[in-house]
């Protein structure tokens, strides 16, 4: 029962693994493309008051989810990084 009860548990979680995986890819996919357009358009590949308002926004949504914070600001920063590396890839490519 207890085995059950855990293994039910696990599959959920795990499930909810995946969707964030799927979401994640999609949300880079998004980004890929807001890379290319930066890029054409001779933009730069941060722009700090579009990642400042992110994240209050999502500091907000974490708050109003009972989610950390920080923890949240952590998330996005990490995201953030990564987008950047992308955005400043394509920008060489195009050079």
């Amino acid at each position: 029962m207890v085995e059950t009860e855990l293994q039910r548990l696990r599959d959920s979680i795990d499930n909810i693994d995946a969707a964030l995986i799927h979401m994640l890819a999609e949300r880079f996919k998004c980004t890929q493309i807001v890379g290319r357009y930066k890029a054409e358009h001779g933009l730069p590949p941060a722009d700090p008051k579009r990642e400042a308002q992110q994240i209050a926004r999502l500091r907000a949504l974490a708050h109003e989810a009972k989610l950390d914070p920080d923890f949240a600001e952590k998330f996005l920063n990490f995201i953030v990084k990564e987008v950047i590396r992308h955005h400043e890839a394509i920008r060489r490519e195009r050079s």
